[in-house]
């Protein structure tokens, strides 16, 4: 069962309650889940039962994996219950003291789209604006475009023109003699 709080700025809070028979099923999951990672001595690893278990570690041990496993189901529930329409994940913000046999309240909080309200829109009067765009405008940004839109393509069967990309070796001399900076490879 859940209770909406409020709507304000598109984000919804509510009081959501887990009864302790869910809640029970998420701890036996949790259980199953973690008890292999578990030691309990006089027992082979992953076979303690879980009344040993939660007497050695204490039943918070299980609690956040039981949340998760029932949280699911039970949102989806309360948000069909609200009539909510969710746009985002929702934020568990508090959870009840867990007790045995008593309902676990989560306050939940998620984005839902906003309600519009439309004002006077039809009789509007606006003012057409004109663009005017320049034969030169048009060349420039299409040359801007075929540039950044240009890919480089290798050739082989001629010589070296204008405007072409080449990678050169190179090695500068000064009266016959190498200068240091003056070499370069595959420049």
């Amino acid at each position: 069962m859940a209770k909406l709080e409020k709507i304000e700025n598109s984000v919804a809070e509510f009081k959501l309650d887990i009864t302790p028979e869910k809640f029970e099923e998420g701890m036996q999951k949790s259980y199953k889940k973690n008890v292999k990672y578990i030691n309990v001595p006089g027992f082979r690893k992953g076979k303690a039962p879980r009344n040993m278990v939660e007497k050695l570690y204490g039943p918070e041990v299980f609690y956040e994996d039981a949340l998760n496993f029932v949280f699911g189901d039970v949102y989806e529930d309360a948000v069909k219950e609200l009539e909510l329409d969710v746009v985002d994940n929702p934020e568990i913000t508090d959870v009840s003291e867990i007790k045995n046999g008593e309902n676990v309240t989560l306050s939940v909080k998620v984005t839902v789209k906003p309600e519009v309200k439309l004002g006077k829109y039809k009789g509007i009067k606006l003012e057409k604006v004109e663009y005017n765009v320049s034969d030169e405008d048009l060349d420039a940004e299409i040359s801007r475009l075929q540039e950044r839109n240009s890919r480089v393509v290798e050739v082989e069967d001629r010589a070296i023109e204008k405007d072409d990309i080449a990678v050169i070796d190179f090695e500068g001399f000064k009266d016959g003699v190498a200068f240091d900076g003056g070499a370069g490879k595959d420049f």
